[in-house]
């Protein structure tokens, strides 16, 4: 069956559609039943307005989850690539890190002192990402959004580099957009913003190395803040040695290489960075580092360590714009310790990987057998389901793919078959507790919804 022969009938695609809304209806009528409840207390109905991006006619509430297995209100039983969309990337609730959350709370949440665990997870933390300094914040986003105030501190200057199609949490700098004429320009989704981002950041894209130069030589830029493979606007990965061009591109224009490995940690132990050999200025860890706890951190090196001194002794008493209360309480610093030295590890992402290739595997030899021009790009643990031949090369080629009826349709398909995937798009992870055999119901529902909407 060639690929020349596939199409979707878009009537049934929506009688599907359609249908299994009914469906979802009729089994959760406790998550209905609770959706109903939220919507008098939150915004949209949901405690994080996100969560209303699943494709369900009510959010599906989550009873119990471990490894990779939820269980809803309504009793339903899970296979989750999704994950926590990365949170949970080593499992729902690893025991080493439920055991060691468990015994911390009854020693104290937060005191804004270092635990005595701190030397060790500073060992921890250089041994497996290779950079000897670090510091430890809530979220990856505020991890970002400090690094992006020191690498301004120490160099001076104000512009920050992104790629157009990044994804960086919510730190303002990033929150941009690349118009048909390469300017930068505020993302027009961005709500409550009042400055002109473009006065900061500069936009160029992904793997241009030759738009990177031209950016950098105008000798303005702080840094170039990257995901090793873009990973929000549809799995981008990186033209080969594009990374290690970028890293020599930044060390002639003495601008600061960052790289934010939140989603590429998926790549191997030790990230994408150390899979590839780069030897970035600063490193961006968060989501799973601490095994799904709000934690995450950054790395950088020691004579980044000293530059970022000096700035911090030059600048006048008073607060840094850096660091929040809570950042590195008791609590997290229990999680980070027992996930990077029993969670985290060299094994068990031998395990993931190997994994992961079987299933990415599977779904090519569906996608193949029913004829879909659809490809699976895959970056170690974490791969996706993409509505192109190819692989992407940049985000306007990833957007490009993205079919929102199609997907909508086929996540809500595979939920109403136990089986949950990301709800941005197609994207899915595999846990050190995925088995090979998890594949099978996969790739079944996956075929079934080829032959149900192909023309």
């Amino acid at each position: 069956m060639t690929t020349a022969d596939f199409r979707i009938d878009h009537h049934a695609l929506a009688a599907l559609h359609a249908q299994e809304t009914q469906r979802f209806i009729d089994t959760h009528p406790r998550s209905v039943a609770l959706s109903g409840e939220d919507a008098a207390h939150y915004l949209f109905g949901v405690p994080l307005h996100w969560m209303r991006d699943w494709p369900t006619p009510a959010t599906l509430h989550v009873q119990r989850a471990e490894g990779n297995r939820l269980w809803c209100a309504d009793g339903h039983e899970y296979l989750d690539f999704c994950l926590g969309d990365t949170g949970a990337m080593f499992g729902h609730s690893p025991a080493p890190v439920a055991r060691a959350i468990a015994a911390q709370a009854q020693r104290g949440l937060t005191a804004m002192l270092p635990s005595t665990l701190t030397s060790e997870v500073g060992r921890r933390l250089a041994e497996c990402f290779g950079l000897p300094r670090w510091q430890v914040t809530l979220s990856a986003s505020d991890a970002n959004r400090f690094v992006l105030r020191w690498a301004r501190a120490v160099t001076g200057r104000r512009k920050v580099l992104v790629f157009d199609g990044c994804y960086h949490g919510t730190v303002d700098d990033t929150l941009v957009d690349m118009d048909a004429q390469q300017r930068t320009i505020t993302r027009a989704s961005l709500l409550g913003q009042v400055h002109d981002l473009a006065l900061g950041t500069v936009v160029v894209p992904f793997t241009d190395i030759a738009a990177v130069e031209a950016a950098l030589a105008r000798g303005d830029v702080a840094c170039v803040l990257t995901e090793p493979a873009l990973t929000n606007c549809g799995l981008v990965p990186p033209q080969p040695g594009f990374l290690a061009q970028l890293q020599a591109a930044c060390r002639r224009h003495a601008a600061l290489f960052v790289l934010d490995e939140t989603h590429t940690v998926s790549s191997g132990w030790g990230g994408h960075a150390r899979v590839e050999g780069l030897s970035p200025d600063f490193i961006v860890v968060g989501k799973a580092v601490a095994g799904g706890l709000p934690c995450a951190v950054y790395g950088f090196t020691e004579a980044m360590n000293g530059r970022m001194e000096t700035a911090k002794h030059a600048a006048p008493d008073g607060h840094s714009g850096i660091g929040t209360t809570l950042s590195a309480n008791l609590l997290a610093m229990a999680a980070l310790h027992a996930s990077l030295g029993e969670v985290m590890t060299a094994a068990a992402y031998d395990q993931m990987l190997a994994t992961a290739a079987a299933v990415e595997a599977r779904l090519r030899e569906t996608l193949q057998q029913h004829g879909a021009p659809w490809t699976v790009t895959r970056l170690g643990a974490r791969m996706e389901l993409q509505f192109c031949t190819e692989p992407p090369a940049n985000a306007v080629q990833a957007r490009a793919a993205m079919d929102e009826g199609v997907e909508r349709a086929l996540h809500l398909w595979l939920l109403n078959r136990g089986i949950v995937i990301t709800p941005f798009h197609n994207m899915l992870l595999v846990s050190p507790q995925t088995r090979f055999g998890d594949a099978q119901p996969l790739v079944t529902a996956l075929g079934d919804f080829l032959s149900a909407v192909r023309a």
